[in-house]
Parts: C-alpha cells; structure tokens; sequence
C-alpha cells in the first residue's frame, strides 16, 4: 500500500467519527502541552539557577589557609598554614595551566562619608581578578596596572555599597576617607545576580587594590588565593599544582588538602548542570506520563475501529491485503491522529509558554530590572524535538496493539462477522 493511499484512507476512517476523534485528539493536545511546559519551565529554572551560581565567576577556584592534617618534611600535624604575599607570584610562575591568579583578602572596614561611618565588605584584590570573578563596571571604569604599581588611594563599589554610602548621590570621582586616608570612587559596578559567593554578594561589597590595601591596614599576606586554570576541564589539574607549589614552599605534603581547603567553582557548576539535567528528565517523564493517558485513548479509539471494521478487513485480506498492509494502514491511522493533535498542542504550547508572564526568582532578592533572573517558559528547538519524540513514541505505542490485531485476523472469520 503506498502511504498517500494509506493517510487519505486514514482520515477517512477518523472523518467517519469526527466527534469521537476529536475528543481523542484534546487528550493527545492536553497532554503535549503539558510536556512542553514542564520542560520549558525545568530549562528556565536550570538557566537561572545556573546564572546566579555562575556570578561567582569564570571557572574559579579558591584555596585559603587551613591546618595540616599529615605528618611532613619533619613538620608535625595540626599547624596553621598562612599565606605569604610571595606565594602569589610562586603560582604564577611556576604553573603554567593557571591562567590568571590574585590575592584576595576580606575585611570589614569603615568608609567615612560627610557625617556617617557606614561598615562596608571589603576585598583587596590584584588586576586579573576583575575577569576571574566578573566584576562589570557600569559607571567609570575598573582598576589599571599603575593602581597597584602606584599604590593609588582608589575603590570600586557594588551598587548597593555604592547606596549604603552615597544615598543616591552618584559615587564616581566621589572621596570616602578610609582609616583617615581619602579614597577615590572609580567605578560601580553592574548589578550582578549572584547567589552563591565567598563573602556576601558582590553588590554589597567594596574593592580595593591589595597593594594599597596593604599599607593602609598593615595587613601583609593575603587571607586567599583565587586562580583560573587555562581550560574549564584543567581544573583539577590546577588545583593540584597549585598546591603542590603551597606545600614546597610551606613544608606540608601537597596530597594534605586540608592544609589548603579549596572551593572549586567548576566543579560545583558541573554538578548542578547534572543536577538540572535529573530535574528535566523528572519532569519530562512526568509530562510523558501525562501524554500517555492521551495515547491510551488513541489505542481505544483504534481498538474500536478495529472491531467496527472487521467485514472490511476480511474484504481485504480474501482481496490479497498481506498482514503488512493492514499493519501499516492502522499504524499510519493512529500516527495521522496523534500528530495532527500534536501539532496542534505544539502549536498551543508555544503560545501559552509566551504568553505565561515571568516567574519570580531572583529579580525580587537583587532588585534588577525586566525581570533578570526569574523564570521565563520558552519552548527551545531542543524542547520541541524533545517533546517530538515522546509523541512518537505514543503514536508507535498506541498504534501497535490495533494494528497487530487487525493484521491477525482471519479473513473468513471477519467475512462471518455481523
């Protein structure tokens, strides 16, 4: 049978019951949109989610001083390891799968503005810092190499620093006065989304040169380091020279991690990249779940064609219709009904996933403006293939039973039938 003849004669058969169709068809639409959405709405928490992670930084990782856990080089266990502000310019020239490296150290300081002391979160921090973290000026610009050759008395606010302090006023070429010294304001950085951070959000948070730093607070060493390994995938590589570089010049053995405790962002964001993949395969699943309901009624819908039709299916066979053939004919009936309801739900879905206004997420907790942050239902390329799939895998499944049953038949029986 050629497959024209096939889907004429297939709508045919559906046009004969057009209510009953029909009814099938809202299930198979029902439950399409419902697929579509729950993955639509599992990608968009999955993306904001990760974003908010992901202010962290660009593939960081952090180590800071801990206590020894291993016997070494003549060293007992349980020492304090600090470091030294040398130990920076170690990794940078002796690893060379490290791309860029920084000293950080925290600290709470006052800021004195007019009449008001405010209590700011302060970094100190050397130049590649601003790319590893993602720190995006908005207003006047970042720090420059001469900033720290030159020990300038320069600062960076985050934007809800920058309003702790000012009241609105705008901060750049602002001064603050900092442990009796005056501090100017460069820049203010972009509202960022971050929800996942080693001192509080960078939007509450105020930086400063670590060489200025330095001779301001009489604080010499760094409490932390922070690196950026050449590729995402080095970075467990990375880490371990890193410390192997720590522990020589230290005396502790550089298999002790927690000499040296670390945060390893690219780890963390490979994890929950798995962990958003499980969520749309939940939900995806329960969607499939949902269609299958809409398939189980294609297959009974189908199952009574068969039984109405089975003089016609005897005509057939005794006319030298082979198995295949009715095979074929009510496989393509159940796909012609199961596609046309799913082109319609495809169809219904795309426009409701438009239509469904943001869900709030993070744009409440980090003021941002068009609703960065929260989660938007899209029905992505890969959603719809997706989505196709599991129809077809309904159309087949719905399918199969009725077809096979029409094609056992036999045709002196079915001529016998009333």
């Amino acid at each position: 049978m050629q497959l024209r003849e096939a889907m004429l004669q297939a709508l045919e058969a559906l046009t004969r019951n057009r209510m009953r169709s029909l009814l099938t068809m809202l299930g198979i639409a029902w439950g399409l949109v419902t697929v579509v959405l729950l993955l639509a709405y599992g990608e968009g928490v999955g993306k904001s989610v990760l974003q908010a992670f992901l202010g962290i930084g660009n593939n960081v990782v952090m180590i800071w001083g801990g206590q020894t856990s291993m016997h070494a080089g003549g060293q007992r266990a349980g020492r304090r390891v600090r470091f030294k502000y040398e130990d920076v310019q170690a990794v940078r020239d002796e690893v060379p799968i490290v791309k860029a490296v920084s000293a950080e150290t925290d600290d709470v300081l006052g800021y004195k503005y007019g009449n008001k002391v405010i209590s700011i979160s302060t970094k100190a921090i050397q130049l590649p810092y601003g790319s590893m973290r993602r720190l995006e000026v908005e207003d006047g610009r970042y720090f420059e190499e001469g900033d720290f050759v030159e020990h300038r008395r320069v600062m960076i606010l985050g934007q809800q620093a920058a309003r702790q302090i000012f009241s609105g006023l705008p901060p750049v070429g602002q001064q603050v006065t900092l442990r009796g010294q005056s501090f100017t304001v460069i820049g203010v950085l972009r509202l960022k989304i971050q929800d996942s951070s080693n001192n509080g959000p960078d939007n509450w948070n105020a930086f400063l040169p670590f060489e200025t730093y330095r001779e301001v607070t009489n604080a010499r060493d760094p409490d932390m380091i922070v690196f950026q390994p050449v590729a995402p995938d080095q970075h467990k590589r990375a880490l371990e020279a890193v410390r192997a570089v720590i522990a020589r010049r230290h005396q502790f053995d550089p298999r002790d991690d927690k000499a040296t405790p670390d945060w390893d962002t690219v780890e963390n964001a490979q994890e929950m990249q798995q962990f958003n993949l499980a969520l749309d395969a939940l939900l995806g699943l329960i969607g499939a779940f949902t269609l299958g309901v809409g398939g189980i009624g294609v297959m009974n819908i189908m199952l009574v064609s068969v039984t109405e039709r089975v003089r016609e299916i005897g005509l057939r066979k005794a006319l030298g219709a082979r198995r295949r053939d009715l095979l074929a004919q009510f496989l393509v009936e159940s796909f012609t009904l199961t596609f046309a309801a799913g082109m319609g739900g495809l169809l219904l879905a795309v426009i409701l996933a438009y239509a469904i206004p943001p869900m709030p997420l993070y744009s409440e907790q980090f003021k941002t403006a068009n609703h960065e942050g929260d989660i938007f239902l899209r029905a992505s390329p890969m959603i719809m293939l997706i989505s196709t799939m599991i129809l077809s895998a309904v159309g087949v499944a719905s399918g199969i039973i009725p077809a096979w049953k029409a094609a056992q038949l036999d045709p002196v029986d079915a001529l016998r039938a009333e």
